[in-house]
């Protein structure tokens, strides 16, 4: 019973979470879009952040590289809850909750994700190319721990891809999920960046993390190794795994848990 009180609260702020992000999109797809772009810059900087943090640690062979620039990542999440992003991640869970309890179609759910997709992408996309103007990473010495990491990433098997895909956006959705139960913005960033931390230090893949990371190592100065078809090869497999952890680990869940609950408010 308390499980339930502490649940169903939460859950009514996602579904209508949902619905006002379905509003922006039925008014207006390139309000939508820009959205979506300003999600996945917003995780640029993250990226940027994170991995010139880190760099510094990398340059003197410290163990504390990576989790140093786990720490600094939580950046990322704490832009996109207060500075109004949309992230696709995030949307396979809402969305899904959201037409699991009949509020909207299943094909416009399809036409939310890949329409968040494309923004992130775009917004990726331009991010890269802002980053590639500043020279700032010009220098090798400054990109080789973000260009190691990508390497890294582009050679991991098709199937381990998809389940640290899943993993991941289990923890990312719990990370805007749980805050919604938290009352002031100090415990709710601290909990953001902690979930966020978590995923990053466990090695879990990110599709629209690893999307703006890619994208960077592109527009530099970059090994054969890191290359178009070693996108591809990890996104697929992470954006499928990212879609079943926010679609079935959260979304599918929730709903089937409380339904007993969810049925009683109906009557």
């Amino acid at each position: 019973m308390v499980m339930q009180k502490m649940e169903m609260p939460l859950l009514s702020e996602v579904e209508k979470l949902a619905l006002k992000k379905v509003k922006i999109f039925r008014q207006s797809l390139l309000r939508y879009i820009l959205r979506a772009m300003l999600a996945s810059m917003f995780i640029g900087f993250g990226v940027i952040v994170a991995f010139k943090t880190g760099n510094y640690f990398y340059l003197e062979h410290s163990p504390f590289a990576y989790p140093m620039a786990a720490l600094t990542f939580g950046s990322a999440i704490i832009l996109i809850a207060y500075g109004g992003g949309d992230l696709f991640t995030g949307n396979t869970f809402y969305y899904t909750y959201a037409a699991l309890r009949g509020k909207m179609g299943w094909l416009e759910v399809t036409q939310l994700w890949v329409s968040s997709y494309i923004g992130n992408i775009l917004g990726a996309a331009v991010f890269a190319f802002m980053i590639f103007t500043t020279g700032l990473y010009a220098e090798s010495s400054v990109n080789g721990f973000l260009l190691s990491v990508v390497e890294k990433k582009m050679q991991v098997p098709t199937m381990e891809l998809f389940f640290r895909g899943i993993l991941c956006n289990w923890l990312v959705c719990l990370a805007f999920f749980i805050p919604m139960g938290l009352k002031g913005d100090g415990p709710k960033m601290f909990s953001m960046m902690l979930f966020v931390f978590c995923f990053f230090i466990s090695g879990y893949e990110h599709s629209i993390a690893n999307m703006c990371t890619f994208a960077i190592a592109l527009v530099l100065n970059h090994p054969g190794t890191i290359s178009w078809g070693g996108v591809f090869h990890n996104l697929i497999p992470v954006t499928l795994g990212n879609l079943i952890g926010g679609g079935i680990l959260m979304a599918w869940m929730y709903h089937f848990v409380n339904k007993p609950f969810l049925d009683d408010d109906k009557e």
